[in-house]
Parts: structure tokens; sequence; C-alpha cells
């Protein structure tokens, strides 16, 4: 591939143009692009003595002396209308504590849906309310409550500005990841809230410690504010800053205002002891029941206002889920994401890469990749000793230094991991930054010179209300490793209320190896486009929006030697009901350079794979009680046929017990033979208490061999913390002549928030 000419070098042949006009020009544009409305505020009032926790607000005189924001404006299922149902929202504060009060007056209150009671359930499908605080002001970073009338504690971050782009029925919702781009659902703070149902409706009242958010020293000061009401029976999501129907909460840069904050300043020293104990009950009968206990404490200290130390020693995640399965029909590596809370808090400032292409055709490389830190190439687990982060905002630059240190265990030596990360905040969502990651390998098992280093550079230009450019270059050092080491990425995005589109190029070179990164593939060049148009009709047959759109990805070595390509063409129907019917065509193309078992006994040869598919997906209303999504491709695979299903049936009794089954169905038909790929997933869930809960995942994988079971029981105390009680169990069928058991294991942990300057 021919070098493309650098930035700043002119041609002789093209005329200078002078970069006042440039600016001018693009200013221009800008203007024209991204013409702002006038947005709303609202007063916070300095109270004497905190209101009674209830969710009584109506009967709270406290409450009833403030005057309240309102007048909400629709994005769905009419953008722009105001919403249907009056909602009245006040802000006090006390001298350590932000008080948030809504009422959600509702003419049918017997029409209100409450889905779900668990901490951190998505709000999308439930009547709920949720606040977003830019304490910085600075259209960029936020912190996010939310609830349902059952009181859930629903909070997130959001980070370098969000995705600010509608991704469901308005936030939180079950598709949306823990850690999607710009937002982490992972961060819990320390914070309550108390709801109440009536014939008014329903109502309920925060309380938001400050000690619990990060702000400015200023005395008095205005934060960045906009709130959002759902009435699941309606499908309506209403925003008081008015928004584009192609946006959601955090599109902080339309955000209102709230002014007259005066919050204390920061002081905050926090400690969470842990205790734990465990029993393993091996696979093999001739060994002995195992049983060990340790314990581990984390620091959190605010070092300014904004800035956050935070300490581990003895580091443990016994309570975090187990991974879902995957099924892997392809020679490239799969991705699961990270689940631990330590790693999840701040983890966007950390995020530098490159997502490109559909599932079929991915070309993901993560520069930094936490999941690479305490996790084994096998898959076990390798005990962290101690690290450290520092991470906030110093000025305008958004700053992130993480420092870790594993143990040597079990023939794997121990390894120093260090990461430094700078954001240069510009305006008008614009940034630029640099990213520094390095692992070490020490003790006496690691080899001379097993060092791996990470360098690279990104930027972001955000042009009026509706253009983005981001890019990055990076490479790698690895001793043993000559050659081109480099990666980078170009990417323009355009995100209007009716069209949608982005155009990519992306590439990392043979010998580029963050090996504490992630990528999908290696030595490739990728180009990927996308294009979709939104439409809402007024009245035909009851259909909410319509979204034709088609995207292509097209993965090639450097010796251009086509890889896979990849064509959707699609249309999603979705109707006010909530009913959903996707219909697609892909057209699919792999080169396969060597020979490789697509599952064990079954090869796939070298050679080229042109095929047509036929897409389908049924998806009906999420907020009912009962629920199917239902997802189908058929059509042609490395020279056969393959049919593809996979169902999720969601089913729930009131907002106390919920239940997911998956089901994933591959039949394949190739030169070397048939056979079939099954994957089943139970999830339970049933809550005593919002903060008091059970959860049971079962999993089953035929491609494997293997049945799990993880049975969690938790109690929740302040910002995650509290009693789990873990059961996990591994049964490998196909093994059963050397294991005459399930492998089991049975974790009891204790962890407690001490706020030692409370």
């Amino acid at each position: 591939m021919s070098a493309a000419p650098a930035f700043g070098v002119e041609s002789r042949s093209v005329r200078r143009i002078p970069t006042a006009a440039i600016v001018a020009a693009l200013s221009l544009w800008a203007a024209a692009s991204g013409a702002q409305t006038a947005r709303p505020s609202a007063k916070a009032v300095a109270i004497g003595e905190a209101p009674a926790l209830d969710g009584a607000v109506l009967d709270d005189p406290v409450w009833q002396a403030i005057e309240p924001a309102s007048g909400l404006t629709q994005t769905r299922p009419y953008a722009g209308e105001p919403g249907t149902e009056h909602t009245e929202v006040r802000f006090a504060y006390t001298g350590d504590t932000l008080f948030v009060a809504v009422v959600c007056h509702d003419r049918e209150p017997d029409g209100i849906v409450i889905s779900d009671s668990r901490r951190d359930a998505a709000l999308d499908e439930t009547d709920s309310f949720q606040v977003i605080f830019d304490t910085f002001q600075d259209g960029r970073n936020g912190f996010v409550f939310g609830t349902n009338p059952a009181g859930i504690e629903y909070d997130g971050q959001v980070l370098e500005g969000g995705s600010g782009v509608f991704s469901g029925m308005g936030g939180g919702g079950r598709f949306r990841g823990a850690m999607s781009t710009g937002f982490n659902l992972n961060w819990d703070g320390a914070w309550n809230v108390a709801t109440q149902v009536g014939e008014f409706g329903w109502s309920a009242e925060f309380a938001i410690p400050f000690r619990t958010l990060r702000y400015p020293p200023a005395d008095v000061q205005t934060w960045g504010l906009n709130f959002q009401r759902n009435i699941a029976r309606h499908r309506e999501v209403a925003f008081w800053s008015e928004l584009d129907r192609n946006h959601d909460l955090d599109r902080l840069t339309d955000a209102g205002a709230l002014q007259g904050v005066e919050p204390p300043p920061q002081r905050n020293l926090k400690l969470i002891p842990y205790a734990i104990g465990s029993s393993h009950e091996p696979r093999q009968t001739d060994r002995d029941n195992e049983s060990d206990s340790d314990l581990g404490v984390d620091l959190k200290y605010s070092v300014t206002p904004s800035l956050t130390l935070d300490l581990t020693y003895n580091t443990d995640f016994a309570q975090v889920e187990v991974d879902e399965q995957q099924v892997n029909l392809d020679r490239f590596n799969l991705f699961f994401p990270e689940k631990r809370p330590f790693f999840l808090e701040n983890a966007g400032l950390f995020t530098v890469g490159a997502r490109s292409g559909g599932s079929r055709a991915s070309a993901r490389v993560d520069l930094f990749f936490s999941r690479r830190i305490g996790i084994g190439p096998g898959g076990e687990l390798i005990p962290i000793d101690y690290g450290g982060r520092l991470s906030g905002k110093a000025g305008r630059f958004n700053v992130g230094l993480l420092h870790m240190q594993t143990a040597t265990v079990g023939g794997l030596h121990g390894n120093n991991y260090a990461v430094a990360r700078v954001n240069r905040e510009l305006g008008e969502r614009s940034s630029i930054g640099g990213m520094f990651v390095s692992r070490e390998g020490v003790g006496s098992l690691a080899p001379q010179d097993d060092t791996n280093r990470t360098f690279a550079l990104d930027g972001k230009w955000g042009i009026g209300e509706h253009h983005t450019i981001e890019s990055y270059v990076a490479r790698t050092d690895t001793p043993g490793l000559d050659g081109d080491d480099s990666s980078m990425l170009l990417s323009y995005n355009l995100g209007k209320p009716e069209w949608r589109s982005s155009v990519s190029v992306a590439e990392a070179r043979a010998n580029f190896n963050p090996e504490v990164g992630f990528m999908s593939r290696r030595d490739f060049r990728n180009f990927s486009a996308f294009g979709m148009r939104t439409m809402r009709p007024k009245n035909l047959a009851g259909l909410h929006e319509i979204r034709p759109h088609a995207s292509y990805s097209g993965i090639w070595d450097f010796d251009d030697y086509k890889e896979t390509q990849y064509i959707h063409v699609d249309t999603h129907w979705e109707w006010r009901s909530g009913f959903q019917i996707h219909t697609g065509v892909n057209f699919t193309e792999e080169g396969v350079k060597e020979t490789f078992e697509i599952v064990d006994g079954f090869p796939v040869q070298a050679g080229r794979y042109s095929h047509d598919e036929l897409q389908t997906v049924f998806s009906t209303n999420q907020a009912k009680p009962f629920s199917a999504y239902i997802r189908n491709i058929t059509g042609g695979f490395f020279g056969g046929d393959r049919s593809s299903t996979s169902l999720t049936l969601l089913a729930r009794r009131g907002e106390r017990l919920t239940s997911e089954l998956t089901w994933d169905h591959n039949d394949v038909d190739i030169a070397s033979g048939s056979f079939q790929v099954n994957l089943g997933r139970l999830r339970l869930s049933y809550s005593i208490t919002p903060r008091m809960l059970v959860q049971a995942l079962a999993q089953y994988n035929d491609q494997s061999d293997s049945v799990s079971a993880n049975l969690r029981f938790s109690w929740l105390q302040d910002a995650n913390t509290g009693l789990f009680v873990v059961y996990n169990e591994i049964d490998e069928l196909g093994a059963r002549l050397l294991y005459e058991r399930p492998d089991r294991t049975v974790i009891v942990k204790y962890s407690r928030l001490i706020d030692i300057l409370r």
C-alpha cells in the first residue's frame, strides 16, 4: 500500500489556501449546521434541614416551598411534542448533600409499568426518571442517577462526551453494554433514593452526598443539568432540555443549567476493607477439598476536588458474575468485556482504539484492555498484589495514571503494568491526547527483556452539532520484533436526526503488538462505511420509525489479499406498540490463507468463499411481562450452508422476579461434514429488596461440551459493597472419564465502605 502524503506537506501544483480562510469557512459551516436553541435553567435552593427521605414529595413542606422545573419535550414517539404527563423536579441542598425531588404525575396510575428492582437494572422498558449533572459544565463529563417506581438505584458515569446517540428506548437499555462508548454503568456511588406510588402517579426523592461527586473548587457553582422521564406504556421518552431525536441523556453539550449550587470543599477519604473465604471441591476424587481465606483493602482519596487517587491491596473480584459464553465459528479472537469494578471506574478515559466493521468483519483494536491484568493466557486468575490509579481533571486536562502489580503463581511470572493517559479538551466536542502502556515481567521466572510498550496519540474534532472526525496513530515496542509496528485510525461520523453515517480507515501492521490491549485480528487494513436514513411516518399502519441502512467492511492484508468483505443491506421496521422487524441481506466474502478447524474434526480448506445470506429479526415489546427476540441468518458459509438462529425469551413477575432464556443454534453443512453447535443460557433474578438480590446464571455449550452454573446472593450497602455469597460449578461432560464430578467452589465475601471524613 502506498504511503499517504503527510499532513502539512504542500503539493507544488496546488495553490496555498490561507489558514484564516480555512478557519473562517469551517466556522461558518459549524455555525450553519449547529444552530443552538435556548437552554433552560433551574435553581438549587439551600435548606437548613434535610427532608425526610420517604418518597412523599407532595406532602413535604420543604419541597412545596421550592419552584419546580418542568416542561419536558419528547424525542419519541412524537419528537418535539410536549410530554403527555406533567413532571415536576426540584433541587435543594444542605451542607453535605444534594437532594432531588421528582413528581411524575400520571392520569392513569394503574398503567404504570414497573419491570425490575435490581440495582442498575435497565430503565428503558419501565416507567423511570434519570437526571445527569455536568458538575464541571464542560459538556463532556457527568454523573447519572436514576430510579423507577420500585426505587432501584441506577447510576453511571459519562466520560469524554459520552456517545450522545440514541440507542434504544432511552438510556440504560438491555442491549447497551456496561461499558459502552463514553458511558460507564459500572460506576457505583454512595447515595440513596426512596419512591412512592399513588393516585397522582409516582414520586421519588434522591439524596446524593456531595462527596460522591467531583466538582471544581468555586464557592457558588453552575452545573450542566438535564433529566429524562420514560412512560413505558406509551413508549415515551421526554427530556427537560430538548434534544434531537437521535440523542440521549449523554448529550451534555445540549444540557440546561442548575444554578446556585454551593457544595462544600471536597473532602473524601474512604476505606473499603474486605474479608473472603472459599471452599473448592476439585473434579478429581483423589484430591482433597481446598479451603482458603484472605483479606484486602481499597482506598479512595480526593487529591484535589477533581482528582481522585484509588489504591488497592490484595485485590479480589470473586463477587463478579462469570462471563457469558460465546460460540466462535471463525478464525479470529472473541472479545469478552471487563466486569471488575476497580478497572471499570473511569474506564472511558483509558479507551483509545478502533472498532470498525460489523460482527462478521470486525477489526477491533483496543490499545489498552484492562482484562489483560490479572487473567492469564488460558483464562486462569492471577492474583493482583497491589495497584493504584490517579484519575480525574486538572484544568482542561483529563488525566489517568494506572499502576498494577500481579503475583508470581502457577509457573507464571509476575508482571508490572503501567498506563499513562492525558487528554486535553478543546471545546466544541474536540480534544487531543496521548497514551502510554507498559508491561514488564518481574521475578525470577521472567525472561530477560520481557517488556512491551505501546505509544499513541489521538484526537477528536467536533464540527458543528453533527459532524465528528476521530483519529489515532500508535506504535509498539517489543524486543525481538523488528519491522513496522504501527497502527492508525481515521474516521468521520455524521449524526443528524434523519441521517447517520460513518466512514473509517484503520490498519495494524504485522509487528504491531499491544500485549496489554486487544486485537480481533492482526496485520490488516480495513475500510468501512455505514449510512442510515431514519423516517417517522405520521400515519402508516401504526409504524413509529423506519430505518433503511447499509454498511460495508473490507479487510485486506498488506499484500492486498482480501481476507474479509461484508456488505449488509437492511431495513428496521418499528411499530409504536414496540414490535420490530428487521429484514436484511448480507453479501460475504472470506479469504482463508491456511486451513483451520472451525470446530474439532471439521476443517475449512484454504481458498476463497463468496456467499449471500438472508437475515431477519423479530422483537416484541420488552415493557410487557413476556417478550421475545428472534434473530435468524440463513445462507452460504465457507463453501457450504449455515442456518443460525438466536432466540431470547424474557419473562417477569412483577418487579421482583425476572428471567431470560437464550438459545443459540447453528446448523452447518460444509465440505468436511455437517455439524450443529448449540449454546444455551438461563438467567434468573429475584430482588428481595432493591439492595438484596439472588441471581443465577446457567450455561450449556456443546462446542466445549460443558455445563456451568453461577449462583450469587448479594446484600448491598453503599457503593456496591456488602455481603456476597457465590457458588460456581463447571461440569465438562466430555471429560467424565478423567473427572468423576463437577468442579465446585463456594465463596463468601464481605466488604464495607468506611467514610473516614464523614
